[in-house]
């Protein structure tokens, strides 16, 4: 096992700064080179690290294709990074892989496409212990955004919900941010099936395969300073990705009220009246988990609160048919586990399943429909405003890891010998923008249950992919001269 350079990796990789309550992500475009990378060398020794715990503030950045080449990166270089960062979210073919049709087109985002903004160059991720402190830190760092030769596109707030116990939850009333895979190597540790090498979120440290990732890098004689390591294929070329990674981001609004609406009308009694528990219960199905995360593998017939942090199942032998978990359930869809062919319930299972994991460190934005997250009261409050997640997740390799698990397993109708159910929560209701899939199936004895007709509950409201450099890239891309 390689040791992690944690000096030198961004920190949002090893920690999702939960002690760090507000939080925002602002999107910026490059108008001056030279200024821009002046601006950039003046932070880099202000980005948070992932050895050191922020106490009150931190910083964070990446890049999109676009940005690395406004801040004067050459071609050749720019070719090393992956295919599917240089192409972006939006190409017409990506459309269709991550079902970014219909009301997800990437004509109606309100940021992303180039259409109605500004194409994306920079990201910074602010965090701050409370808002007053957020304020205070953006107007500082805004206020050299003129001089650094750089503007302000889209300012992100966020807005974190939590319930009485500390746990995360976000806006259909779900606790969230529970199946958070291990990274080997950091500190924390738990069940081996849950832990991940490094190199599956982390360029330059070998990945489930047991090799390295492809990572971007330059030549040598671009590098003179030596502020970059020797790459993987000798000194003539010099390592640019190395303690980097590749960071998906998505803005998905989710439509609550329609949610629990939908599942107030399909759970009805025979006289109209609605039936809290049966509406609860679909949810759950739907999600996988109860709303106090409680799994249904462990819990299937009512919510455990006790069980609500629990993370260490599996399903293939625990519930192979899915009476407790139905087969398309969202958790069960976005981390199979071990129900993987061709040998489920195996350790080959889990070793596949390695290989698609994601790293997930997203926010939810919008202040709730009803403070309480309880259903009834949702469905009684007045719904006004946008409200959603900042889905951000980390990984080494974009198209297996990121678009995979959208294409093949959350979009995908034939998903664990289903026929025509995409994920219930976030899927494509018409995959790959043909034919129609808007069926829910919760497997039961005699007689299973399928709903049908569920509308999209989530919208993507914009989206990019970044690269987040390591602290000594940054240092190096700052120092480019055309």
């Amino acid at each position: 096992m390689s040791t992690l350079e944690l000096q030198d990796i961004q920190g949002i990789i090893v920690r999702g700064y939960s002690n760090l309550e507000a939080a925002s992500f602002v999107l910026l475009s490059i108008q001056n080179a030279v200024s821009a990378r002046h601006w950039l060398g003046s932070l880099v020794d202000r980005i948070q690290n992932g050895h050191d715990r922020p106490s009150d503030t931190c910083l964070n950045l990446a890049f999109t294709c676009d940005g690395l080449k406004a801040l004067g990166l050459d071609q050749a270089t720019l070719d090393t990074f992956s295919t599917e960062f240089r192409e972006g979210m939006t190409p017409p073919y990506k459309s269709r892989v991550l079902g970014d049709h219909g009301d997800n087109a990437p004509a109606l985002w309100d940021w992303g496409s180039g259409i109605h903004s500004p194409s994306i160059h920079i990201m910074l991720m602010l965090y701050a212990a409370d808002e007053g402190k957020l304020i205070s830190f953006y107007d500082e760092l805004a206020n050299a955004f003129g001089s650094g030769g750089v503007a302000l596109i889209r300012k992100l707030d966020t807005f974190m919900l939590k319930d009485e116990h500390g746990g995360f939850r976000e806006h259909f009333g779900f606790r969230d941010a529970i199946g958070q895979p291990i990274v080997e190597g950091l500190s924390k540790t738990g069940s081996p099936d849950n832990t991940i090498k490094a190199g599956e979120f982390i360029l330059g440290y070998p990945n489930e395969y047991g090799l390295l990732t492809e990572t971007p890098t330059v030549s040598a004689q671009r590098d003179r300073q030596n502020l970059l390591p020797e790459g993987q294929n000798g000194p003539e070329e010099h390592d640019l990705g190395r303690n980097g990674s590749y960071v998906v981001f998505r803005q998905l609004g989710q439509k609550v009220q329609a949610f629990w609406q939908f599942l107030d009308g399909v759970t009805q009694q025979s006289d109209g009246t609605s039936d809290p528990k049966a509406r609860v219960q679909l949810a759950s199905k739907i999600v996988g988990r109860w709303p106090s995360g409680t799994p249904l593998v462990q819990a299937p017939d009512r919510d455990q609160s006790k069980l609500g942090d629990k993370n260490e199942f599996a399903y293939h032998h625990a519930d192979p048919h899915g009476f407790k978990c139905p087969l398309g359930a969202h958790i069960r869809r976005s981390n199979p586990r071990d129900s993987l062919d061709p040998q489920p319930g195996t350790p080959k299972s889990i070793a596949i399943n390695k290989t698609h994991r994601l790293l997930r460190r997203g926010r939810t934005y919008g202040k709730p429909v009803a403070d309480s997250l309880n259903p009834q009261d949702m469905l009684k409050a007045e719904e006004t405003g946008e409200r959603g997640i900042h889905f951000i997740c980390i990984s080494a390799n974009i198209a297996r890891q990121f678009e995979f698990v959208q294409q093949t397993w959350l979009n995908n109708p034939k998903f664990n010998g289903l026929y025509s159910d995409t994920d219930p929560l976030v899927g494509d209701r018409a995959p790959g923008g043909v034919g129609t899939a808007n069926a829910f199936t919760a497997q039961a004895q005699p007689v299973r249950n399928r709903v049908m007709g569920l509308p999209n509950f989530v919208v993507v409201r914009g989206g990019a992919y970044f690269f987040l450099p390591s602290i000594r890239a940054c240092r190096y891309l700052a120092s480019l001269s055309i």
